[in-house]
């Protein structure tokens, strides 16, 4: 690569390099000990020394130095790879191949060699080759992925060695990269770490060994931090069969959330495809750059902390001042800026936490700076209160982003201002009046100040006639239900009246949504649920309708209007449970998984004495789905609704925590899993709110109605405070990173999961060893899953984007989640077949999928590929050329096949001549009554078989000669096989005249065809593809008309019985093959193959080159 030119004392590097070429100009030295066979002691020092010095002291193993006549000063301008440095006083360029220094070495002798001769000055040969190569730089900085990084030119550096070094796919994004050290047992080595969109790779050269580490983010199964023996803080990657520990990194926390980012955003774009839509900067994952990942991981926080809408991307972070009246002072924290929100958050958790829609606010001033207030900014909302920021940084800016998404949010939705307050409440004695006193003080809509004391109140439980009021605030639901006007009304006229599986599935569990409540014993109740629920199928198919949605709307219904717990519905679905309600409910899997690790740490007792916790996971799995809705009585489990919608998730969390805790002994002393589920079911069916102004309704699932001891039930009030007090020290940001951290594990075991299931289907149908049936299915998946970002970069190359069937659908039943591609299946193919062709070996890959694509949709699935594989190394030997000979016939072989313009397509060739077998002539009548008798004996068997195959044409029985004649290259008994090969072939095209002449004489009997096929004459010459003897006569070249081609014919049968003739072949195909080499190969190859879609504009179809 270029590099920008800089001074180097050629006079103490000379023990470290070696001149290879020279100009008068130019030199191209080559670092000492590279490329030195044996090697040789100064190779593997100075190898040493490159390895172990820092990066500012690494350099590439060639470099080209402008030399200007007469000065002891050298300027490095080009290296063959990307490092810095060549000695610890300049950084220099660095490069790794000879290829490339090569280029730079011809392009400076075609450009610049013969320009310099004109100049008389040094110094301006010096200031002209510099600035030549400084524009060369540029050009090539001038891309996005070199610009996008915070050192454009170190980051190409790592490009360049990244490539060279693990010769991925044009299309593999480097991300970022690292120095550090990896672990080996107790021995660390001390190298590079890559992090690419789709792998880990680290890269370790130290006393002549090269070490190369490539892992998958797929693969990896947990990613943690931990410590060993030498180190308190390394980084452990573990896959399925290998634990990885990484340490020495100068910023450890950095490259842990880096990675977290890429294995999360990675893993859920290609196994969690189902939900997981990507924020707009990571849809490109060939685009996705560190600075993206962080980006991310901050706008997941800002969601998830003021549980926003999953579009609702972030613009701005600063730290700032908020005025808090109710304090009488400035509290310190950040505001968040995003595209219809601005929102603080208090340094210290739980102060204060404010949400301003935009839509709600009305004017954004700047005031006055002043010692006292600098930069200040006014925000002032719809209901008069007005919000003072100060301490901003970058005011201007900020103030003048903010103005033009406020003018954006009233544009698209006009506000309507309703001054009109409700002063007209019921009143629930002193939690009316202190909910009051809080309004007065503290703001009344979504705008409010969010502190510690609004906590309390929320525990305490909210008044019933204020309840479904502050849910709507608390979720930030108003602002979508002000937002969109006449939406609900026009969803409900489009859902209803349609029938489809989701109608049906909640028409059979509308009467089992609180049964007990009077509200759902009319059908007014029911055809108000009827119509939230149908509507939000309709809004958002990829949900649809789950289980529990029924039990959650029916009690939103019950404190809300209907198109208000419409609104309630989505921002529960959509932003407060992610993930939940769908086909694989992935998100409440993930919390139950956080739940495991919360219970280690808040309550070690019980888990040490419950070795299995996934038993109390699936027990609290309720928990989560119906926020303890189908499990307490009713009256109490809103209580936890309440603290639901003011806190989120944590407020499961941590109740979760509480009721395992107050029920601790029992649980401890329970013998078994049904022991556990009674002790938590029988307390939790016994909690009571003292507080309801309503009659007690109890939980439709009440274990212990008719126990004969009564049981002390649990005021709700008290269970929440002991959560808060007990549990509640856990942030949302402490959350978020577990629910990252346990999300791999939950997509992995379920890929575990699907693959043993497809598996056990397969194992009994084929011979292919169960160790060996799964490095196969880890090979499929690779290549499914590996699909899947690249159409996505070749649908933007093209002008108009292709439709893309779904490789890998998670919906699907297991041994059909994961298919590929003819591309995919050509890569596959070359592989791990048997039957490698060459240069032909592609065009039978293509066949090969033809035939295994039954239903003509261009995807082909495990079962189907491995079922193959399985007759190519285990099959008979008639199975085996009965699968050859499918793939000669339609549909295998098309008339646009892409090996139609050989030769042999042509007109068709004669066989009069003699074919010679070997034999003497009194063996010649015995051979023909036995070849007679086997054509009977196969005939008989045709008859047996349900249906018959097309008999061949002649066209396709050359092609089918052409593949065996390429299969047997490079064999050990190559030349018996060609013999044989040709006299089988001669032998079949006597066979099929034969067959044609009966057939046009129409007088012969069945009988008569086969005696004139197995009494075919016996020939001199051996080879079929030769030209007509020079005695023949243009007559006789003639004797196959070319209109005669579609009658000239041979069947499998005569095709096996020809090749069992001769015991080359029947050896050939019957030897013993060995898959698991095939298999380590493939394992290796399958990361070094180049792609060439990018450069194959006019050819959508995958090339693959021979490995």
């Amino acid at each position: 690569m270029w590099l920008k030119p800089e001074e180097v004392l050629l006079k103490n590097a000379l023990k470290l390099w070696v001149t290879q070429k020279s100009s008068c100009y130019f030199i191209l030295q080559r670092r000492r000990g590279h490329g030195e066979g044996g090697g040789r002691l100064t190779g593997r020092l100075v190898g040493a020394l490159d390895a172990v010095l820092d990066s500012n002291a690494r350099v590439a193993p060639f470099r080209i130095l402008l030399q200007v006549p007469g000065s002891q000063v050298y300027s490095p301008i080009a290296c063959g790879e990307l490092l810095s440095g060549s000695d610890v006083y300049w950084a220099i360029a660095t490069g790794a191949t000879l290829e490339e220094i090569n280029q730079h070495w011809d392009w400076l002798e075609q450009n610049l060699l013969h320009t310099l001769s004109v100049f008389d000055n040094k110094d301006d040969i010096a200031s002209f080759v510099k600035g030549k190569v400084k524009a060369l730089i540029a050009e090539e900085t001038s891309s996005r992925l070199a610009e996008q990084e915070e050192e454009p030119e170190k980051f190409r550096e790592a490009l360049v060695k990244f490539e060279a070094r693990f010769n991925f796919p044009e299309a593999e994004k480097l991300v970022t990269y690292y120095s550090c050290c990896c672990w080996k047992g107790r021995v660390p080595r001390q190298g590079w770490l890559y992090l690419s969109i789709n792998h880990l790779c680290f890269y370790s050269f130290f006393l002549g060994k090269e070490l190369k580490l490539v892992v998958p983010w797929v693969d990896i199964q947990k990613l943690e931090r931990t410590s060993n023996v030498f180190l308190t803080d390394t980084i452990r990657i573990t896959t399925q069969n290998k634990e990885r520990d990484f340490s020495m990194f100068l910023n450890l926390d950095e490259v842990f959330k880096i990675m977290e980012q890429l294995a999360d955003v990675t893993l859920r774009r290609l196994l969690d495809n189902e939900v997981f839509d990507l924020d707009p900067d990571l849809q490109e994952p060939s685009q996705i750059t560190k600075r993206d990942l962080e980006a991310r991981a901050q706008n997941e926080f800002f969601r998830a902390f003021f549980r926003l809408p999953r579009q609702e991307r972030l613009h701005a972070v600063v730290d700032c001042s908020l005025w808090t009246p109710f304090s009488r002072c400035h509290t310190v924290g950040r505001m968040f800026a995003s595209d219809r929100y601005v929102c603080f958050a208090s340094k210290e958790d739980g102060c204060c936490n404010v949400i301003l829609p935009l839509r709600e606010v009305v004017s954004i001033e700047k005031m006055e700076d002043t010692s006292l207030l600098p930069n200040p900014i006014i925000i002032s909302i719809r209901s008069k209160m007005a919000f003072q920021f100060i301490e901003l940084k970058d005011r201007e800016s900020l103030v003048e982003g903010l103005l033009v998404r406020l003018k954006q949010v009233h544009a698209n939705r006009p506000v309507h201002y309703d001054t009109s307050q409700d002063e007209d409440m019921s009143r629930e004695q002193i939690k009316i009046s202190l909910w009051n006193d809080h309004f007065v003080e503290y703001g009344r809509t979504v705008c409010m100040f969010r502190t510690e004391k609004i906590r309390k109140l929320v525990a305490m439980g909210i008044p019933e006639s204020l309840r479904g009021k502050l849910w709507l605030l608390f979720s930030d639901a108003v602002t979508d239900l002000a937002s969109h006007p006449g939406y609900y009304g026009n969803l409900v006229e489009e859902s209803m009246g349609k029938c489809c599986l989701v109608t049906e599935e909640i028409e059979r569990d509308l009467h089992r949504s609180l049964p007990e409540h009077p509200a759902f014993q009319n059908e007014t109740g029911i055809a108000a649920l009827r119509r939230v629920l149908t509507a939000y199928a309709h809004r958002n198919p990829k949900i649809g309708y789950c289980q529990s949605m029924n039990i959650l709307t029916s009690v939103l219904l019950l404190y809300a209007k209907e198109e208000e717990a419409f609104w309630l519905l989505v921002a529960v679905c959509e932003r407060m449970l992610p993930d939940y309600f769908n086909h694989r409910v992935i998100g409440a899997q993930v919390d139950q998984s956080v739940f495991e690790e919360l219970i280690k740490e808040h309550l070690p007792e019980l888990a040490e004495h419950m070795n299995d916790l996934s038993a109390l996971a699936s027990i609290s799995l309720s928990w989560f789905l119906t926020l303890f809705l189908s499990i307490m009585p009713l009256e109490s489990a809103v209580s936890v609704v309440d603290c639901f919608f003011y806190d989120g998730i944590k407020a499961i969390f941590q109740l979760g925590l509480a009721v395992l805790e107050a029920n601790a002994q029992g649980l401890c002393s329970s013998k078994d899993d049904g022991q556990a589920l009674m002790v938590l079911s029988r307390f939790l069916d016994h909690v009571k709110n003292e507080d309801s102004p309503g009659p007690p309704i109890g939980s439709h699932h009440a274990f212990f109605a008719d126990d004969q001891e009564p049981y002390p039930g649990t005021d709700i009030a008290d269970l929440i405070r002991d959560s808060y007090e007990k549990f509640g020290d856990q942030s949302v940001e402490q959350i978020e990173h577990l629910r990252c951290k346990h999300r791999i594990r939950v997509l992995q075991g379920h890929e575990d999961t699907t693959k043993q299931n497809v598996l056990r289907v397969v194992i009994p149908e084929v011979s292919i060893l169960p160790e060996d049936l799964e490095e196969l299915y880890d090979l499929f998946k690779a290549q499914s899953l590996h699909v899947s970002h690249r159409e996505h970069m070749m649908s933007c190359y093209w002008e108009q984007p292709r439709p893309m069937a779904p490789r890998h659908d998670p919906s699907r039943p297991y041994a059909e989640q994961y298919r590929i591609d003819a591309r995919q299946f050509a890569h596959l193919f070359q592989l791990v077949s048997p039957w490698t062709c060459g240069a032909h070996t592609e065009i039978l890959a293509e066949r090969t999928f033809r035939l295994l694509d039954d239903n003509m949709d261009h995807l082909i699935e495990f079962k189907a590929f491995v079922s193959c594989l399985d007759v190519m190394y285990n099959g008979e030997m008639n199975e085996k050329i009965k699968l050859l000979y499918r793939l000669h016939i339609p549909p295998a072989l098309t008339e646009n096949d892409r090996d139609s313009q050989s030769p042999l397509k042509n007109p068709l060739l004669s066989t009069s001549r003699p074919l010679v077998f070997g034999k003497s002539n009194g063996d010649a009548t015995d051979y023909q009554k036995q070849l007679k008798q086997m054509i009977k004996d196969l005939a008989k068997e045709k008859d047996k078989t349900e249906k018959e195959l097309p008999k061949m044409s002649q066209r396709e029985f050359i092609q089918f000669c052409k593949t065996l004649y390429s299969m047997f290259h490079e064999d050990p008994e190559e030349n018996d096989l060609y013999q044989a090969i040709a006299t089988v072939t001669t032998l079949l095209l006597q066979i099929g005249e034969v067959g044609q002449r009966s057939s046009s004489s129409g007088s012969c009997s069945q009988e008569c065809g086969e005696e004139l096929q197995a009494s075919a004459l016996f020939p001199e010459q051996d080879s079929v593809f030769a030209d007509a003897s020079p005695g023949r006569t243009t007559q006789d070249s003639q004797t196959f008309p070319e209109e005669a081609e579609g009658d000239w014919t041979v069947s499998l049968e005569h095709i096996l019985a020809s090749l069992l003739t001769e015991q080359s072949l029947v050896n050939f195909f019957e030897k013993p093959l060995d898959i698991k080499s095939k298999l380590e190969n493939a394992k290796i190859n399958q990361y070094s193959l180049k792609t060439l879609e990018m450069s194959r504009q006019s050819q959508p179809e995958l090339k693959l080159g021979n490995l």
